[in-house]
């Protein structure tokens, strides 16, 4: 299966900055959505944000106003940028394009949030 790629994780302090980017193939054709989901040490896989084809964007309530997702449709990209990171950012951060098929999953990115 096609998966997505993601970049930009790594370690940061608290109140720090990262930007995570995700490039989906182009077999993975005009997905309906894309978007971050988030698994933290030892807690379920949550969304932290989605984009729509059509620009709608959904957000975690635990990082509105921190973090903005946007979407690139002629790249077939999404990123994240997250500021004012906390330690309760941390966590996998895995990238998915959904189409009618169902979602493709990125490998996902670690990101560390240290205090």
């Amino acid at each position: 299966q096609v998966q997505p790629v993601e970049s930009g994780g790594g370690s940061v302090q608290a109140g720090g900055s990262l930007k995570l980017a995700c490039v989906a193939d182009r077999s993975i054709y005009n997905p309906n959505a894309m978007g971050w989901h988030r698994r933290a040490p030892g807690k379920d896989s949550e969304l932290v944000a989605e984009v729509t084809r059509g620009g709608s964007i959904e957000y975690a309530a635990s990082v509105k106003g921190r973090f903005t997702i946007s979407r690139d449709t002629d790249n077939n990209s999404v990123s994240l940028q997250m500021n004012s990171l906390k330690p309760e950012d941390t966590g996998v951060y895995s990238c998915y394009a959904e189409t009618g098929c169902g979602r493709h999953w990125g490998q996902g990115t670690q990101v560390t949030v240290s205090s």
